[in-house]
C-alpha cells in the first residue's frame, strides 16, 4: 500500500515538473516574439 502511494505521488510530481517546463518554454516563445516586433518597430 505505502510503495502504490509512493508512486502515484512521483508520477502526479513528475507530471507536474514536466508541465511547468512545457509552459516555461511557451512563455519564453512568447515573450521571444513580443521582442522582436518592438524591435522592428522601432526600426522603421
Amino acid at each position: 500500500m505505502k510503495r502504490n502511494l509512493y508512486l502515484l505521488f512521483l508520477a502526479v510530481a513528475a507530471a507536474m515538473v514536466l508541465g511547468g517546463c512545457n509552459t516555461i518554454e511557451g512563455a519564453g516563445k512568447d515573450l521571444k516574439k513580443v521582442g522582436q516586433k518592438i524591435e522592428d518597430a522601432a526600426k522603421s
